[in-house]
Parts: C-alpha cells; sequence; structure tokens
C-alpha cells in the first residue's frame, strides 16, 4: 500500500452488543457539603470492599469513573444485574447502622445495546440510555430498560415494576423502562408512606405537553406550577410543593402510590396544549386513595385569556375538595401577575431556566429574562422578586464577580418586588430571601418571609427560608 494511505480497516470503528450499567451517588453534593472528608473517606471503602470486587466477580469492567459515579460495561445484561442486585443489598446492609443523613446510596440504571470503543473509552446510545436510566432510579434502586429486562427476566428472583415509557434528555426514541422490585431493597429504596394530613391534601402532578413540539414543554411547566401557586392560598388546603411533585415527571404514574408517597388525599392531573394564540388545559382529579376520578374538564381559551384559564382549573378543583373557602383569599388566587403576555413568557422561560440552580449559564439566563419580563411590563412583582433571587444564586454558588454592585442590585428588585406586591406571599419570601441573604438586611428579609407565611402557610420555600434566615 502506498505510503499515506490509510487501510480502510484501521478506520474501521469497534462496535459490539455489550449491558451497560450506570451508577452515581444520590444527593452527593449534599453529602460532601456536610462533611467532605467522611464522605470519601465511605466512597473509598464501599469501592474497596464491596463495588469492586462485585464487578470483578461478576466479569464487569468499569469503562469510566467520575467522583461520584461510574460506567461499567458486561458482556451479559444478566451478569449487570446481579451484580446490581448484591451490589445494593450490601449497600443497604452497610448503611444499616449509619443515620440516614449520612448514608451513601447508589442509583443504578442498565441498558443492553451498540457500544463504540476508541482510546480506551466506551460511547453510544446504549451508554446514554443507562446514563438516563440511572437518573430515574430511586436511591438504592435500579432502574432497567424494557430491552435489559427481557433479557434477565426468569433468570433472577426479582419483580419489576412498570414505570412505562419515559422520553429521556437527548434520546431520540421514547424507552420503555422498569423499576427491580425485590425486598431486600425495598426499605433502602422505596418511599415510606406519609400520613394524610388533617385537611383536604392536594399534589399537582406534571402537566403533559401536548402541543407536539418539546420547545413548549416550559409553557406546561409553568402552567402546573401557577395552579399549585393559586391552590396553595388556600388555607384550608394542604398543598404538596413543586420540588417534590415534579420528582415525577416524565414517569408512568400509579395515583394510588402518588397519593402513598406524597401524604396527599388527592392528586390533579392533566395537559396542556398550545397552538398559534389559541390554548386548552385538560385536567382530572382523582382521589388517591381509592383511584376514582371526582372531577375531569378542559378549558379552551386565547392566550389573552391565560390567567382565566388558570383561575377556572383552580377554582373548579378547590369547588371540589374545599367548598367553603374565604372570599378574601379567592379574590388574592384570582389577581392577575400582568397583563402583558409576552412578560408572562418570558416569565415562564425565566423560571425554568432558574430551576437549574447549579447551571451558572441557566441561572444568568433565567436573569436576562426576568430582566426583559421587567422591561415589557414594569409592574410585574413575580418577575422583580425572581430576578432578585437570581443574585442568591449567583451567592451561594459563589459566582458573583462585583460584590458591592451585584448587592446593590438584588435589593433594587427586591424592595421593588415588595413594594409592586405586598400580599404575595412568593414574591415576598423570594424578595426577603435575598434583601437577606445578598444585600445584607437580616430584619427586613425575616419580616418579609414571616409575612409571606402568615399569607400563605403552605408555601413550602418560606418555610426553609425562614429556617435558614434564622440560622
Amino acid at each position: 500500500m502506498a505510503e499515506g494511505v490509510t487501510s480502510l480497516s484501521t478506520e474501521r470503528v469497534e462496535r459490539r452488543l455489550a449491558a451497560i450499567l450506570a451508577a452515581d451517588v444520590a444527593g452527593y453534593s449534599r453529602l460532601m457539603g456536610a462533611d467532605e472528608e467522611g464522605t470519601l473517606a465511605q466512597l473509598k471503602s464501599h469501592r474497596k470492599d464491596l463495588v469492586d470486587p462485585k464487578i470483578t466477580e461478576h466479569r464487569g469492567r468499569i469503562v469510566k469513573t467520575t467522583g461520584d459515579g461510574m460506567l461499567v460495561e458486561f458482556a451479559s445484561v444478566v451478569d449487570a444485574m446481579r451484580c446490581a442486585i448484591e451490589l445494593q443489598r450490601g449497600m443497604a446492609e452497610r448503611n444499616a447502622e449509619v443515620p440516614e443523613d449520612k448514608r451513601i446510596k447508589f442509583r443504578v440504571g442498565i441498558h443492553q445495546g451498540d457500544i463504540i470503543s476508541d482510546a480506551g473509552d466506551t460511547f453510544g446510545d446504549a451508554v446514554n440510555v443507562a446514563a438516563r436510566l440511572e437518573e430515574l432510579s430511586l436511591p438504592g434502586g435500579i432502574c432497567v430498560s424494557a430491552r435489559a429486562q427481557e433479557d434477565a427476566i426468569g433468570k433472577l428472583d426479582v419483580a419489576f415494576e412498570d414505570i412505562g415509557e419515559q422520553h429521556l434528555k437527548n434520546i431520540t426514541k421514547a424507552v420503555k423502562a422498569y423499576r427491580v422490585r425485590l425486598s431486600s431493597l425495598s426499605a433502602a429504596s422505596l418511599r415510606p408512606t406519609l400520613a394524610l394530613p388533617n385537611k383536604p391534601s392536594i399534589a399537582v402532578l406534571p402537566f403533559q405537553n401536548m402541543s407536539g413540539d418539546p420547545e413548549q414543554e416550559y409553557f406546561a411547566d409553568g402552567m402546573v406550577e401557577e395552579i399549585i401557586t393559586a391552590l396553595s392560598r388556600f388555607r384550608q388546603l394542604f398543598v404538596i410543593a413543586r420540588n417534590s411533585s415534579f420528582t415525577y415527571k416524565g414517569r408512568a404514574v400509579d395515583v394510588k402510590q402518588v397519593g402513598r408517597e406524597l401524604g396527599v388525599r388527592y392528586v390533579l392531573e392533566g395537559s396542556v396544549r398550545k397552538g398559534a394564540n389559541r390554548l386548552r388545559i385538560s385536567g382530572q382529579l382523582i382521589d388517591a386513595a381509592t383511584g376514582i376520578h371526582l372531577w375531569a374538564d378542559r378549558f379552551d381559551g386565547e392566550l389573552d385569556n391565560v390567567f382565566d384559564l388558570q383561575d377556572e382549573v383552580a377554582a373548579a378543583v378547590v369547588g371540589i375538595i374545599a367548598p367553603t373557602l374565604e372570599k378574601a383569599e379567592i379574590e388574592r388566587a384570582q389577581r392577575k401577575p400582568t397583563e402583558n403576555l409576552d412578560a408572562y413568557d418570558h416569565y415562564l422561560r425565566g423560571m425554568v431556566n432558574l430551576h437549574q440552580m447549579t447551571n451558572r449559564e441557566a441561572v444568568d439566563e433565567a436573569l436576562r429574562l426576568f430582566r426583559r419580563a421587567i422591561e415589557l411590563d414594569p409592574t410585574f412583582a413575580p418577575a422583580y422578586g425572581l430576578a432578585a433571587w437570581c443574585f442568591v444564586q449567583r451567592k451561594s454558588q459563589a459566582w458573583i464577580t462585583d460584590r458591592v454592585r451585584e448587592s446593590a442590585e438584588a435589593a433594587r428588585l427586591a424592595r421593588r418586588a415588595v413594594e409592586l406586591s405586598k400580599d404575595d406571599a412568593a414574591v415576598l419570601a423570594s424578595a426577603g430571601y435575598a434583601l437577606a441573604l445578598v444585600a445584607g438586611d437580616l430584619d427586613a428579609g425575616v419580616g418579609f418571609v414571616d409575612r409571606a407565611l402568615q399569607l400563605n402557610p403552605n408555601l413550602a420555600m418560606a418555610w426553609y427560608f425562614s429556617g435558614w434566615l434564622r440560622v
């Protein structure tokens, strides 16, 4: 062969079928923040005494490790599954005498498919799917694809819980997934059943985006968050916070299980369809104890009437489960945050970015979007409150570059938010926390957060802020 000409055989990528196990430590950042040295020592001990020996025993090969996780390749799904099961059982035993808040619990995802090896690393959809399934796993649990489940069923003494089609990030096709159920894991990996509170209780699950456009996901999520906020203003209700109900996003759920895990009597689920200038919100209210549908309806209208549609959903739900409500609370719940729909759209997009709290680019984008919402409507109080909250994240993550300027800007936004909306609990809470944490005005911050809790005792984030400010 002539010099400088590369053989086709040397260019051919090695491709093979393999089972990929992806694992990481649930709540690793929290554990490290509480006790960095102790967590690292625990993790090293678990790796040395349990994890690595089990991988070797079941003929696995560690492809890649990160600070708290790893990718492991196996020749067969059964080997991968056996390794995962014995690893999780072993971890449950090792954690038995460890306080709950200090336990290291692994989440595991397993998928089988083609992989590509290059320069000692491994790539391919099998790797990506396994990593995404690991994110769906409960701490101490195992989540597998249907392809992996089909190969393992009948060969291992475990049961599988079907969690339906999952739309995984950056994976084109939906993946049917299962959670592994086995008795020795149940205490470690399954959520406990919570007692019902002594007043009507409800969880609003993420609504399905029916628009046919993944880019509209933010709008469906925003609608749900607004409905949660509207319901939370009613003192007669016990309303589960967004962060808890959104753990079910993208999952096929059993409402009875949701009721047990979140400690609620009622579950609201539904869908949002947005097209051109039209909007349809569909909802159904279910008694979580019995699975009986108590109410179902759909609300159609123009985007100009988006707040009216939200109010109709909230009022219909409240009318079913808490018929006697204070008139003042009803009026406050139905108050529109802005008349400018462009401002509201930027606000919803900002909220989605802000929930990615450890991603600097996302928080910067959230701040830009909230500022744009404020430009479009200078009286939009929630936008001021969340813009101030962006500076809380910047300080918490050590991203602040000009302490004096940013502290002053956070204080300006927070005080303007309070000035515009003296009876919106969410605005008061976020503004108060920003004033205290970023601007250093602790007394004013505590006062605003306490006022938020008087207005809305359901507001989980206000209780959280109140605790931290008092610390």
